[in-house]
């Protein structure tokens, strides 16, 4: 059964421990992609790398493409109730919990794909 990790330095170690770190760049990158958001994070990108420019892309998407950045959690199906959970009067750790619910959900996608193909 799939158990979501609680934050985001876990959920990066569970992906390196599995061998599917690989699997979940690839998949931000295809989603980001979908959503015409280009993203290209490179394989050989660290996880703190990742973290943290992945937080800076949704900080910057919030901030100054907010119907791209709607369409992005659409496209990647984050839970909306999730997101409405979320304090949005800090901006920084607004795009930090959302920048960890899409891994997660990318994570999932990876976790599930592995697990029964």
């Amino acid at each position: 059964m799939f158990v979501a990790p609680k934050n985001t330095d876990l959920l990066l170690s569970e992906a390196e421990g599995d061998s599917l770190y690989l699997k979940l760049i690839e998949q931000i990158n295809k989603d980001f992609n979908l959503a015409n958001e280009a993203v290209d994070f490179p394989l050989s990108i660290s996880p703190n790398e990742l973290k943290l420019e992945l937080h800076e892309k949704i900080y910057r998407l919030i901030q100054y493409k907010f119907a791209e950045y709607l369409n992005l959690l659409y496209i990647i199906d984050v839970s909306e109730d999730e997101i409405k959970k979320l304090d949005g009067s800090d901006l920084v750790m607004l795009a930090e919990q959302v920048a960890f619910l899409i891994l997660k959900r990318e994570w999932q996608k990876v976790w599930f794909k592995n697990k029964y193909k």
